[in-house]
């Protein structure tokens, strides 16, 4: 009876343990909280807040794919390695731009930072017909390395990293036009610590030291100097901008006038002098001659269709006109269809040519 008791009383332990311990396994923790991120409105549409911070951050970018032909957009006279001929064919380039924007307010004002890398895959275009040189390769497709295009951290008006010369983008880019650079208005990478200054009435003013970059990087303690001037009004804009070239000691300015004529119509011309007319030394001045003239515009056809044209020329006798049609077929995704035209007469800095080309282009922004 004793063997009896103390089996039986072990069997009941055994199913109370049990027992307690599949009543244990079914109880569940109650969830913590999610925490969702939240949209952030200040600085528009897109941004939202880094869940545990004040920041708010913004994401995007672009891909693109870009397909050109003809004397300055397409590739000449490309090398055959199979029957030692040449040939004419495509330039072509994908692209993957990623974007990113940061605010904050604080107590010195508001804190921004903003990025842009691009990932670049294609040839490059250009007449290739000496085929000894080291560039002989080069239309060829290939990945084409990462680029760090901007990189700035902004508090108030302070703004210090990379960015593109204010010589550029204080008084603008020379019209909406793919290839706004047959005749070159300015240099673009660089290193600033740059001050920005907004009246709040129109007037606005930058000053920016600058690095610049390549052959043009300074090559003392001394800075590239870029000022600059603007009042903007319901009109248009005037804007003005001087640069000082630290290594050749030269000075580059130019004067632009924005109109907009209508709703649909906006308008503008720019003239640049520098005082050295070469183009080897002057970071900033890269036209021939010493002075150049910019102008052109832009008619918005519709909601989806704009037409842009842009025309050059310079004291080297470079003439440059470009038009294009760019029509949005879906929010976010454009089609660019482009016509070039450049015409060099013989002048002191080169020998004369001329051509055509054009440039499609597809670009799928976020």
């Amino acid at each position: 009876m004793n063997i009896k008791s103390l089996l039986l009383g072990s069997a009941a332990a055994l199913i109370a343990v049990s027992g307690a311990r599949a009543a244990d396994a079914v109880v569940v923790a109650e969830p913590e909280p999610a925490e969702y991120v939240k949209i952030c409105d200040v600085y528009g549409a897109g941004y939202f807040y880094i869940p545990g911070t004040e920041t708010c951050l913004r994401i995007g970018g672009y891909v693109r794919y870009d397909i050109g032909v003809g004397d300055r957009e397409g590739v000449q006279n490309a090398p055959d390695i199979v029957d030692g001929g040449f040939h004419d064919t495509y330039w072509k380039q994908a692209r993957f731009t990623l974007k990113t924007w940061t605010g904050q307010e604080t107590e010195l004002g508001t804190l921004k930072t903003y990025t842009e890398t691009r990932i670049n895959f294609g040839n490059n275009s250009g007449d290739y017909f000496d085929a000894t040189t080291d560039v002989a390769d080069h239309w060829q497709a290939r990945n084409k390395g990462i680029s760090l295009n901007f990189a700035w951290i902004q508090l108030g008006g302070l703004r210090v990293g990379k960015d593109e010369s204010a010589f550029d983008t204080f008084i603008g880019y020379a019209g909406n036009v793919i290839d706004d650079t047959i005749v070159p208005y300015g240099d673009f990478d660089t290193n600033v610590i740059q001050y920005y200054f907004d009246a709040g009435n129109g007037f606005s003013a930058v000053v920016s030291l600058e690095e610049g970059e390549g052959d043009y990087t300074i090559n003392s303690y001394v800075p590239h100097v870029v000022g600059g001037v603007k009042y903007t009004q319901g009109w248009g804009a005037i804007t003005g901008v001087l640069a000082y070239e630290s290594n050749a000691e030269e000075v580059a300015g130019k004067v632009r006038l924005d109109v907009n004529a209508t709703n649909e119509l906006s308008l503008f011309i720019i003239g640049g002098y520098g005082s050295d007319s070469n183009t080897d030394y002057n970071f900033y001045k890269l036209w021939d001659g010493n002075w150049a003239i910019w102008g052109g515009g832009t008619y918005k056809i519709n909601e989806k269709t704009s037409f842009n044209v842009q025309a050059s020329y310079d004291e080297g006798k470079t003439l440059g006109l470009a038009a294009n049609i760019a029509y949005d077929i879906v929010p976010g995704f454009t089609i660019t269809a482009e016509v070039d035209y450049f015409n060099k007469a013989d002048s002191d800095w080169h020998p004369s040519s001329d051509g055509v080309g054009g440039i499609l282009r597809f670009q799928r922004s976020f």
